[in-house]
């Protein structure tokens, strides 16, 4: 029956299935350790020869429910909940990239993720060649290498919500017979579903919408199990795994070869896990992610066309405005436009500046995605590692002000920037 159901369906019932006398709400399971009546039962655990929670590092019943959930809503085989987003991109990579390999991603992703694409994971001896999405697919052929093991691109990017073509990057990702790895973040799984589109592994922080409330940091990994790894390129899945008394999670775990071998390795060694209290917010912030994100995509359209006609506003970005580069991509691909845009306050910085910090509702955070509305300026903030290059190829400009669109009520946000955009060019 489950398999029929809706995805707002999903969002509520889906993940965990109390039994008969057993808690209606997920509980928590506060707890580092479980116990087993035998050895033998132990043992198998060790061995992956029988399913069950070992150690909370590796697995845990509420953690398992919150997995559960967001592969369902996503529609994979399985999927990994980590500490947070940047640690679920980490590990999503290193489970299939090492020293002297290669992958290929979008330029227009979140600073963060940039950052450790360039710096980090080169160290680690993997390296990284961005593209602009916006490229000829003939253009973007020749980025990949030999050694290239995936490509990589957010579905909605942070901050420039550039829509990922997914038709141009899965075909790419077909003809060189490698995954196609997506950040489905600030769309969340209720306005996008990247497996229907051609990807093969998803991420989210779910930090951002999943939890929404801006309560919990947490990421996830979610495995579509549709990827052929034995295509001889990826010998770390198909061969005997020595930490594992020679298992091929191939052979032994078919379509959820990745995502096992990601929490059987690497969150096993790495330990970066998600709490069983994230996990416990981020479930209940999924129950009402397709009732929130609707209000978003709303209250984000109606301040986008106000802004488009303010006279001290210099330009908007939102996708779903009609006179936008992406529109016709968010139209293709997205239910909706999701609660993040971008805008300049004519006269640059020092305006955009006077702007921000003359906001009454609207507070100024290092964060996005959550129910209150809230502003950032990239370039000097989240973008702020980055040079003036690597910020342009970002799509993050100097006056570029980030607004995260909560769910107040439109009149008393639009009430706000009115008031704060006139001070700003008193």
């Amino acid at each position: 029956m489950t398999d029929d159901w809706k995805i707002e369906t999903l969002a509520i019932q889906g993940g965990y299935k109390p039994g008969n006398g057993e808690p209606r709400v997920l509980p928590i399971a506060q707890s580092t350790t479980f116990k087993y009546d035998t050895v033998e039962e132990a043992a198998a655990l060790f061995d992956l020869e029988a399913f069950g929670h070992m150690y909370s590092r590796i697995s845990n019943p509420t953690v398992e429910a919150f997995e559960a959930k967001i592969a369902a809503l996503e529609g994979g085989v399985g999927a990994m909940a980590a500490a947070s987003g940047q640690a679920a991109t980490t590990m999503a990579i290193l489970n299939i990239c090492g020293s002297g390999q290669h992958f290929v991603a979008s330029s227009t992703i979140y600073g963060g993720t940039f950052n450790l694409f360039t710096h980090t994971l080169k160290k680690l001896g993997v390296e990284v060649t961005f593209v602009d999405p916006k490229a000829s697919i003939d253009e973007l052929r020749k980025a990949f290498r030999p050694e290239t093991r995936l490509v990589f691109g957010e579905s909605l990017s942070n901050p420039g919500t550039d829509v990922l073509d997914f038709d141009k990057f899965s075909t790419l990702a077909k003809e060189f017979d490698v995954p196609f790895m997506v950040d489905n973040t600030f769309p969340s799984p209720y306005l996008c579903q990247p497996f229907k589109l051609g990807a093969d592994v998803v991420i989210h922080s779910a930090t951002k919408y999943i939890d929404g409330h801006a309560t919990s940091v947490g990421g996830v990994i979610i495995d579509s199990g549709k990827f052929n790894w034995n295509n001889g390129k990826y010998p770390e899945l198909t061969d005997p795994d020595p930490s594992y008394h020679g298992l091929s999670y191939t052979e032994t775990f078919g379509e959820m070869a990745y995502i096992v071998k990601c929490r059987t390795q690497l969150l096993r060694d790495f330990g970066a896990c998600m709490s069983p209290m994230n996990a416990f917010m981020c479930h209940n912030g999924l129950e009402t992610l397709h009732v929130r994100m609707d209000r978003h995509c709303e209250n984000s359209l109606k301040l986008a066309e106000w802004l488009e006609s303010n006279p001290y506003v210099s330009w908007v970005k939102y996708p779903m405005l009609k006179n936008d580069e992406n529109y016709e991509l968010c139209k293709k691909y997205l239910k909706g436009g999701s609660g993040v845009l971008t805008f300049g306050v004519k006269g640059g910085r020092e305006p955009g500046a006077k702007f921000m910090n003359s906001l009454e509702l609207a507070a100024i955070v290092v964060h996005v995605s959550d129910l209150r509305t809230s502003v950032l300026h990239p370039a000097s903030m989240t973008h702020r590692q980055l040079n003036d290059e690597e910020q342009k190829a970002c799509g993050v400009t100097p006056d570029l002000v980030r607004v995260s669109v909560g769910l107040e009520n439109i009149d008393d946000i639009i009430a706000d920037f009115d008031q704060a955009l006139k001070k700003a060019q008193i």
